[in-house]
C-alpha cells in the first residue's frame, strides 16, 4: 500500500478497545464516556479486518488501547492473527500495555509469537504514579514488567515526559532501565481530547530534555528502527537504547508508515487529523473481501502529508477532540 506521498504503508496499530484501567491525566478525564459495546467490533471481525491489511502488505500489528488486555477473550484475538507469523506473512505482532494484567497474561504472549512488548511507566515513585493514573497501582505495574521479563519478552518502556512532574526523574528511570535491561522511549504529550486539566502545564519539549541529559549521559545517534517514530541513541553509562517520539518540537510526519485502526471499524490515517475511513459498513455488507480491501485502498490513497498539532497557549482546546485512548499512540 503506497500513499499519496510514496510512503510504503506496512504498519497496522488497532485499538481493541476504548476501555482502561487506569485514568491517566494527560490521556483521560477521570469520568469518561466510553463507547457502547454495541458499536464495538467483536473479535472475529477485527481478525478479518487485520487480516485483509496483512493481505495487502501489513508487515507489523500493534494491538493497543484503551487498555488491550482488558478486552475480553483478547488472547483468542492474538492467537488466531499469530497465524500470519507462522506464514511469514506478518513479521511483528505486538502490543502497548500499562502492565497491570501482564501477571496474567505475559506467558501467553510469547505462546502466540510475541517477543516485545511496549509498557507505558512514568514515574517509579508510588504516590506520583497513583496520582497520574488515579487508578493505578505502582506494585501491580512493576510486578506486570517482572512476569513480561521472567517470560522472555523484549520490554521497552515508554514514558511521557510531564513539566513540573516527572522531569526530575527521568535520569532515574534510564538508569532503573538500564540495571534492568530495558530500553526506552520518551513521548511529548499529544494534544487529543479533553483531560480535565491544561496541557500547556504537562508539556516538556523533548530537546530541552535531551539537552538536559547531555549533562549526565552520552547520548550517541544511531540508526535504529523498531517500525515507529521514535529518534534513538544509545546511552554509553547504560548500555541500553532511548528513543525520543517528538510530535511537538520535531514531527516524524516524514517517514510515517503506519494507519490505525479503532474497535469500531474506523481508520485513522494520521494520528493528528480528523479525517476516517468507515471500514465497518463494506466489512458487514459481505461475507467476501471485495468491497473491504476496496474501502482500505481508498483510504490510504488519503493518507495526509503530516499532522499539525500545537500547543500553544493555556486554555486553548485540543489539537482533536478524540482522546488518545479512541485510537491508541
Amino acid at each position: 500500500m503506497i500513499d499519496p506521498f510514496g510512503r510504503e504503508v506496512s504498519y497496522l496499530r488497532v485499538s481493541v478497545t476504548d476501555r482502561c484501567d487506569f485514568r491517566c491525566v494527560y490521556c483521560m478525564s477521570e469520568n469518561m464516556s466510553f463507547l457502547p459495546k454495541v458499536d464495538v467490533l467483536s473479535l472475529e471481525e477485527l481478525d478479518r479486518l487485520c487480516s485483509a491489511f496483512v493481505r495487502q502488505g501489513v508487515k507489523k500489528l500493534r494491538l493497543t488501547g484503551g487498555e488491550p488486555l482488558v478486552r475480553r477473550n483478547i488472547m483468542s484475538l492474538l492467537k488466531n492473527l499469530s497465524r500470519h507469523l507462522e506464514t511469514g506473512d506478518l513479521k511483528e505482532l505486538t502490543l502497548t500495555t500499562n502492565g497491570s494484567q501482564l501477571p496474567k497474561y505475559a506467558s501467553q504472549l510469547v505462546d502466540y509469537g510475541i517477543k516485545r512488548i511496549n509498557i507505558s511507566l512514568d514515574t517509579l515513585d508510588a504516590d506520583k504514579f497513583k496520582q497520574l493514573t488515579r487508578w493505578g497501582e505502582l506494585d501491580k505495574v512493576l510486578a506486570g514488567i517482572r512476569a513480561a521479563k521472567d517470560a522472555g519478552l523484549a520490554i521497552k518502556i515508554n514514558t511521557v515526559a510531564l513539566k513540573n512532574f516527572n522531569e526530575g526523574e527521568i535520569g532515574d528511570l534510564i538508569r532503573w532501565c538500564g540495571d534492568e535491561g530495558y530500553d526506552m522511549t520518551l513521548i511529548e504529550t499529544m494534544p487529543l481530547g479533553e483531560i480535565g486539566g491544561d496541557r500547556v502545564e504537562q508539556y516538556l519539549p523533548l530537546s530541552d530534555v535531551r539537552e538536559r541529559l547531555e549533562e549526565t549521559f552520552t547520548l550517541t545517534d544511531i540508526d535504529h528502527k523498531t517500525g515507529g517514530p521514535a529518534r534513538f541513541v544509545d546511552i554509553k553509562e547504560t548500555g541500553r537504547k532511548l528513543g525520543f517520539i517528538t510530535p511537538l518540537t520535531h514531527n516524524f510526519c516524514e517517514g510515517c508508515n503506519r494507519v490505525r485502526l479503532t474497535c469500531t471499524g474506523t481508520l485513522y490515517m494520521c494520528l493528528g487529523q480528523d479525517d476516517a475511513a468507515d471500514l465497518r459498513t463494506p466489512l458487514r455488507a459481505s461475507e467476501g473481501d471485495e468491497l473491504l480491501d476496496t474501502a482500505i485502498l481508498e483510504a490510504i490513497g488519503r493518507k495526509p502529508k503530516g499532522h499539525d498539532f500545537a500547543i500553544d497557549r493555556a486554555g486553548e482546546s485540543p489539537a482533536l477532540t478524540r482522546h488518545m485512548s479512541v485510537t491508541g499512540g
